[in-house]
């Protein structure tokens, strides 16, 4: 296994990427998409080049690499929902360099994987996708989220009836926080799914709602998906939520034959050496679990 750096043109403007090359000439990659604000290729807590490196232990070749205005790569940073460009080039890339690829894996945390469900359908080269926590957040979603998973739990632990009972509990600010909540969940429409011919070969509009788009990215996907997700995070309860109110989510996920993971001690960013290796072991599984794809 070796690690060789290369400059990825994009649009005229260089990115920076670390390529991860097995023993033998690979048929499968995978390609890594860093989340969004400060991540860069090398990852919260340096995950995404561990990961890369155990999993070019298992043959595969791994790229990650800075988008365009993170890292070391120049040009003006550009939020999740514009990174098709960065996408395509990176994987332009990565296919000339290992000429024996059949199939490309991509793999993205919180908003990387939304960034991923807006690109993978149009490209296909991509087989898959590992999507770790995806951010699908609205004001209303987030509200759900936290009525389900905060406040009806909070019922159920004993520190709430302790404080409740010894006085320490403010009735009128709880009751406040929950009827703003509930004004908030009241907003949102849960996605119809409904498309046309048309759409589904055209770019997905970036003014739909986050939902919405992310929705149809989904239904156009061909390919697998593996869902792992933090029992202790926002995003992951606010992912589930959207879920689990949407039989569109539901069809769509099915169809992709989508494995779902669910760690309950893991925290966002799985940021201990022990969430790590799980979400390690989860993805070899996966992967050995893949059809092989055909030349």
């Amino acid at each position: 296994m070796r690690e060789t750096a290369h400059v990825i043109d994009c649009g005229g403007v260089p990115m920076v990427g670390i390529l991860h090359h097995p023993d033998q000439p690979p048929t499968r990659a995978l390609l890594m998409v860093t989340a969004g604000g400060p991540q860069y290729r090398v990852g919260g807590h340096r995950q995404l080049t561990l990961w890369a490196r155990a999993l070019c232990e298992q043959g595969l070749a791994v790229l990650r690499f800075d988008q365009r205005g993170k890292g070391d790569a120049w040009g003006e940073y550009r939020d999740f929902v514009d990174l098709d460009d960065d996408i395509r080039c990176a994987l332009d890339r990565l296919t000339a360099e290992c000429p024996t690829l059949r199939e490309v894996v991509l793999w993205g945390e919180c908003n990387a994987a939304s960034a991923i469900l807006y690109y993978a359908y149009r490209d296909a080269r991509v087989s898959g996708a590992v999507l770790l926590n995806p951010w699908v957040h609205t004001e209303a979603g987030a509200a759900k989220a936290t009525l389900k998973y905060y406040y009806l739990q909070r019922l159920m632990q004993p520190s709430f009836w302790r404080k409740l009972l010894s006085g320490r509990f403010n009735p009128v600010a709880s009751l406040a926080s929950v009827v703003q909540l509930l004004r908030a969940a009241s907003r949102s429409t849960t996605p119809s799914g409904a498309g046309t011919a048309a759409a589904n070969v055209a770019e997905i509009s970036r003014s739909l709602p986050l939902t919405e788009g992310l929705l149809l990215g989904l239904q156009r996907f061909k390919g697998r998906l593996l869902v792992v997700l933090s029992g202790r995070d926002p995003v992951a309860h606010e992912y589930e939520t959207v879920v689990a109110g949407s039989p569109a989510w539901q069809k769509a996920l099915s169809d992709c034959h989508t494995l779902t993971e669910r760690f309950a001690d893991g925290d966002h960013t799985f940021s201990s050496a022990e969430q790590r290796n799980q979400v390690l072991a989860t993805a070899q599984a996966w992967l050995r679990s893949l059809p092989n794809q055909p030349h």
